[in-house]
């Protein structure tokens, strides 16, 4: 569905505003690009679909695009997919599942006189500077066609969000490390806001949209147990801490009957070019 784009929320922005400066951070995720490719969820089919019909053709660009797990989406709904992706050990995993991919940060890539249909970016837009990737994105674009920035937000059922709650409570009460089944949602609604303020003062995009899709994915204990890690907040903690994370949240999960349905909600801020871009 539509929805209003949500407000910049400023008290929120410190620790996420510069992020797309942490390139240590942004290229630390191929360390076990294997378990990121496995564990990590996809995104709905609904929001495929929009994507495609609201753009002109199905030529499309995934920015940040990691192991491919949103482009595989795309080359299964018959598109052309290229991935831009900053890590080598990702990009490699991308190509194994049959996607094109060019090493390189976004905002500098060479597109080589290539336009492209849409310009999509999954878990990414976050690392890519905002006002900087909208203008890019607007110059790879063809007329009408359609810039998509999207994230998952998830969260559990409150009797499993208190359960692992109550672990992080423990464990990580000042976070680097969030808890993943009850995220602050302040964050994504910053992540939103600043990708719509980038599109606006980029020009030649039209005005930014929100588009909100629901949709649930049940996990095992262990599925769980194995995403957790890719997230960059849980590798920054000491390895000993991190063990120990995962060994208190598995037992809560027992304690609550071990597996769980995550109750995800993709958002998306989008906008279509409206001027051709310098």
């Amino acid at each position: 569905m539509t929805a209003p784009l949500p407000d910049h929320p400023a008290e929120h922005d410190a620790s996420r505003r510069w992020i797309h400066r942490d390139r240590q951070r942004a290229e630390s995720f191929g360390v076990d690009a294997e378990r990121y490719d496995r564990a990590r969820p996809s995104y709905p089919e609904a929001l495929v679909d929009r994507i495609l019909e609201a753009s002109p053709g199905r030529d499309v660009l995934d920015v940040g695009c990691g192991t491919g797990i949103a482009a595989r989406r795309f080359l299964a709904a018959g598109c052309r997919v290229l991935g831009v992706e900053i890590d080598p050990r990702m990009a490699e995993l991308a190509r194994r599942h049959g996607i094109d991919v060019e090493v390189g940060a976004f905002e500098t890539w060479d597109a080589a006189g290539r336009s492209f249909d849409a310009v999509v970016a999954g878990e990414a837009w976050h690392w890519v500077e905002p006002v900087a990737g909208a203008v890019r994105a607007a110059q790879v674009l063809r007329p009408g066609g359609r810039l998509a920035v999207f994230w998952n937000m998830g969260h559990a059922s409150p009797e499993v969000a208190e359960a692992i709650a109550a672990v992080y409570r423990r464990l990580a009460p000042d976070p680097p490390a969030r808890n993943q089944v009850e995220p602050d949602d302040s964050e994504y609604v910053s992540d939103a806001a600043r990708a719509a303020d980038g599109i606006r003062r980029a020009g030649a995009l039209g005005e930014p949209e929100c588009w909100r899709f629901a949709w649930d994915r049940p996990y095992t204990r262990d599925e769980w147990l194995d995403e957790l890690p890719t997230h960059s907040d849980h590798r920054r903690l000491a390895p000993t801490t991190l063990a120990t994370l995962l060994a208190q949240v598995g037992a809560a999960l027992d304690a609550v009957g071990g597996g769980f349905t995550m109750r995800y909600t993709t958002i998306a801020v989008t906008a279509t070019l409206t001027t051709a871009a310098a």
